[in-house]
């Protein structure tokens, strides 16, 4: 939910009477019902995190499986299923809008389009690292996760980062199970690019040795600069948002790990394809459209007027961001069977 979330959702908060929290410490709380709108209950196995990002009425601390075991058998079965009925076919409409704006060219490769073609490729049991930035934008709503899988980003700290020493960790957690992360070149060039060595030094000692570092090379510190946009109305500051290039996937095979670079989306598959089938790590770097917009669910009027204001400003990427914006709420609005 919020920011990085669907428009199923959104709905699923605005129009809800009755709100569950297990384990979770949202810091959101914009995001959640408007108080007095729904019912609160929350599970927590600390007690201090009751109660402080929505008022509840149902505090129970304790162990959320267990909790929810000596829940389930109080539930009562709604026979009117119109409402999760209607939610369900949100869902699949707005699967149906995620493709269809992944699908949208971009110069070169739209983002999303990366993500997609990901998705239906993803092996059982692996697992899933983002990064903070532009990436976590596309990890939540282009992947499908299925169940065995594992997947995190730094989703309190929203530090930039983790990405490849999560993957590293999984690695030697579960030896035999496939690694991704997906890193934008700001944090990669972090220190994604030093962990690579440390991938070069041990992978040859896991039994399943693929690991795969999707790199989006746009050239731009993204997600601040899309921030900058649509809550500042600042346009984008390049001095401090350019990143420098670097050559990802030839570093890669430098040290000994399998690189390869993508600029054309018709390639993507085979590209995620290879990279899946490899007898190594590899760096996949692919050069995306930093145009591309990360829309949230529902825009508010304040974030129109601060992009508009960004643009009237002089943004070096107005013509690019007017262009994919457009092409992404068409996305939205036009049929897709």
């Amino acid at each position: 939910i919020g920011l990085l979330g669907t428009k199923a959702s959104w709905d699923l908060m605005t129009d809800c009477d009755t709100l569950l929290m297990v384990g979770t410490s949202f810091p959101y709380s914009e995001f959640l019902p408007e108080e007095g709108q729904a019912r609160g209950v929350q599970i927590d196995i600390d007690g201090r995190m009751l109660g402080i990002r929505y008022p509840t009425e149902v505090n129970l601390v304790g162990d959320s499986a267990e909790t929810l075991r000596a829940l389930i058998p109080l539930l009562e079965r709604k026979e009117d299923r119109s409402w999760r009925e209607e939610i369900e076919q949100n869902v699949a409409d707005w699967w149906e809008v995620l493709e269809a704006r992944a699908m949208n060219d971009a110069d070169p490769i739209n983002p999303q389009r990366v993500f997609w073609e990901l998705s239906s490729r993803l092996p059982d049991n692996c697992i899933i690292s983002s990064d903070s930035g532009s990436s976590a934008n596309w990890y939540a709503r282009d992947l499908k996760l299925r169940r065995g899988m594992k997947a995190s980003l730094s989703g309190t700290l929203a530090t930039m980062g983790p990405g490849v020493p999560y993957a590293i960790a999984a690695k030697f957690t579960h030896p035999d199970r496939v690694a991704i992360a997906l890193v934008g070149d700001g944090a990669m060039q972090m220190n994604g690019l030093a962990e690579l060595i440390t991938v070069a030094k041990y992978w040859e000692r896991w039994s399943d040795p693929r690991l795969i570092v999707l790199v989006l090379h746009n050239g731009d510190l993204n997600q601040v600069t899309w921030e900058q946009r649509a809550m500042e109305g600042d346009p984008k500051f390049d001095a401090a948002q350019t990143v420098p290039s670097f050559p990802y996937a030839r570093y890669a095979e430098l040290i000994g790990l399998k690189g390869i670079r993508v600029d054309d989306p018709e390639q993507l598959g085979t590209a995620w394809d290879e990279a899946l089938t490899a007898d190594r790590p590899v760096v996949l770097e692919a050069i995306t459209d930093p145009e591309v917009p990360p829309l949230p669910p529902h825009i508010t009027f304040e974030q129109a007027r601060a992009l508009t204001s960004a643009l009237r400003k002089g943004d070096s990427g107005s013509r690019g961001i007017v262009r994919q914006s457009f092409k992404e709420k068409l996305a939205e609005i036009l049929p897709h069977r």
